[in-house]
């Protein structure tokens, strides 16, 4: 019979571990690097995946959601992502993770620079990973932008 400490442990080992493969999903995309990409998420057909990049509809299934990845790592010179507000909750084999991610990305060099001119986004995103044989993967990713404050008071009419 196991202790409620053994049963503690365990939990947080397994935050641990889905921690762990949140920050290798966003090093894989930082590395512009598909191959671990595509090892991070839920193999097979059994169970579809789905991914929703800021301003794009809802891709579904591995092959859509890797050709996205492919896509924008071809046309990304640079991304670093920040995650700050990052949230783990876990139900039996299931993990969501919800953090705020604070994108810095270049573009194409223009003429003779190393690298075009740098963008910040903030974006917040929901993870969800399923425990597998082979670890946590992901089977959702959904990321949302954060729209900038204006600055601007609304103006109030008089009544």
């Amino acid at each position: 019979m196991s202790s409620p400490r053994d049963g503690h442990e365990a939990a947080a080992a397994d935050v641990r571990a889905v921690e762990a493969a949140n920050t290798a999903f966003y090093e894989a995309v930082e590395r512009g690097d598909l191959d671990a990409l595509s090892g991070l998420w839920l193999p097979g057909e059994d169970l579809t995946v789905s991914c929703v990049h800021p301003g794009w509809p809802v891709l579904s299934g591995r092959g859509e959601v890797l050709r996205s990845y492919a896509l924008i790592m071809a046309n990304t010179e640079y991304i670093q992502f920040f995650l700050t507000d990052v949230r783990v909750a876990m139900t039996g084999d299931t993990a969501l993770v919800t953090c705020t991610e604070n994108i810095l990305s270049g573009g194409p060099a223009e003429e003779g620079d190393a690298l075009g001119p740098l963008v910040g986004q903030l974006v917040v995103a929901s993870n969800v990973f399923r425990h597998t044989p082979d670890g946590w993967k992901l089977w959702s990713h959904h990321g949302s932008p954060v729209l900038a404050e204006t600055g601007e008071e609304d103006e109030e009419s008089p009544s």
